[in-house]
């Protein structure tokens, strides 16, 4: 990619620019920083509500998009991104009051490039209909395969963007770089090389093969940690910094300023493991678990879950784990079982909505909405409580639908949130 903005490209992004300023300096926003401290330190006054735009901003961003370089397009994307949640759908994100900017990095796990075949479509787009092609199949013949991951940084084209985004914006919007939670998804990256069968197989047919590959992932994972320690990389995950999942790090526990270079332990970790939800509860803490806790134990604090019902896992593994701080509660998930297991706790019960009341139907069934909603704050009863709608594909186009959706989530909070 050529890292340039052409002079048309620049006034558009000034605008825009200006106005993430406009509406990072409301005050609405600036008590929404306020709360989502109060929140992630357990001391919220209630849950706090994303509705992720990703997966549906091919309805938002195209009217919307005016660039037209390839870089200056991405500026653009990630602009946008920083504020239209709070000028369309009036949920709780924050619209920050500068330009984030992450260092580039990579890990890839065992040095083995990820190939993907997507189903082909009618207009020739990338479909969402994907498979991934296996390097590993038969773990044993294929373990030769698995040589040293390869991971690093590059200082040298983060700085060069860095100074394009100032030139063309930076008076108006500071460009400040960050580092997004340390994000580790093993089993992921697994089923990314080695398809999902042929890893169940593989822990059945050689166990302590699986267990020494598992191991090795651990090792990668942390040495690449201490690359970034080395390199001096690492920056405070405790305000607005990306958590993954439809959240953010705020938090009065990390540091901000230790005076010493920031190590592992002092940021936020993310991890889950969607793919082993076909494995026993025994079958994930001998052959899985070793491994996530391992990594997790690098962390400050660590968010954990995604699509992944957690509760089969909780009790012998997943509450073993001292710095957890946010748990996914899928709409796979007993929820009820995980509000007894989080009342009281240091832990946030972070509540996932089933996406099919507003991503199905043209529609919104109110009705059956608000009760789906209405279990999940009773449930989640004397908990920490964080609401993140995840997975929404399409709204219809309808915004509107969208900002009704998180006003029947407002009402019933106002209606049944019990917090003590």
């Amino acid at each position: 990619m050529n890292i340039y903005i052409d002079r048309s490209d620049r006034e558009i992004l000034r605008a825009r620019a200006r106005h993430q300023q406009e509406l990072a300096h409301m005050e609405r926003n600036e008590k929404l920083i306020q709360m989502w401290y109060d929140h992630n330190e357990l001391q919220g006054e209630r849950p706090m509500i994303h509705l992720e735009m990703e997966t549906f901003s091919h309805e938002i961003l195209p009217g919307r998009m005016h660039c037209r370089g390839e870089f200056a397009r991405m500026v653009e994307k990630q602009i946008l991104d920083n504020y239209l949640n709070q000028e369309l759908f009036d949920d709780d994100r924050v619209t920050p009051d500068y330009y984030p900017l992450e260092y580039d990095r990579w890990f890839t796990l065992f040095g083995i490039e990820v190939r993907v075949q997507h189903a082909d479509t009618l207009s020739g787009s990338e479909s969402l209909g994907h498979h991934f092609i296996p390097v590993l199949q038969d773990l044993e013949e294929d373990y030769h395969k698995l040589k040293q991951s390869d991971f690093g940084v590059d200082i040298a084209s983060t700085m060069k963007k860095k100074e394009v985004i100032e030139e063309a914006i930076g008076d108006i919007l500071p460009v400040k770089l960050i580092t997004a939670c340390l994000y580790s998804v093993p089993t992921q990256m697994l089923v990314h090389i080695m398809n999902m069968q042929d890893m169940m197989l593989a822990m059945y047919d050689y166990p302590e093969l699986f267990q020494e590959m598992m191991g090795r992932i651990a090792e990668d994972t942390i040495a690449w940690y201490r690359l970034m320690e080395e390199k001096q990389i690492f920056l405070p995950t405790t305000a607005g910094e990306p958590l993954g999942q439809g959240s953010w790090c705020y938090n009065r526990t990390l540091p901000t300023d230790p005076g010493r270079p920031l190590v592992s332990s002092d940021l936020f970790g993310f991890m889950d493991s969607q793919e082993t939800v076909g494995i026993s509860p025994e079958m994930f803490e001998e052959f899985i678990f070793p491994c996530y806790q391992k990594i997790a134990s690098q962390f400050g604090l660590l968010s954990y879950g995604c699509c992944e019902p957690v509760h089969p896992i909780w009790d012998r593994c997943l509450s073993r784990l001292p710095n957890l701080r946010k748990v996914s509660i899928s709409p796979w998930c007993d929820e009820e079982y995980m509000g007894e297991q989080l009342r009281g706790s240091r832990v946030i019960y972070h509540r996932k909505p089933s996406p099919n009341f507003i991503g199905v139907d043209r529609y919104l069934d109110e009705d059956a909405f608000r009760r789906h909603i209405r279990r999940s704050l009773l449930a989640a009863a004397g908990c920490e409580m964080e609401i993140t709608q995840r997975d929404v594909y399409t709204i219809h186009h309808d915004i509107e639908k969208a900002r009704r959706y998180i006003r029947i989530i407002r009402e019933e909070i106002a209606g049944y949130w019990q917090k003590g």
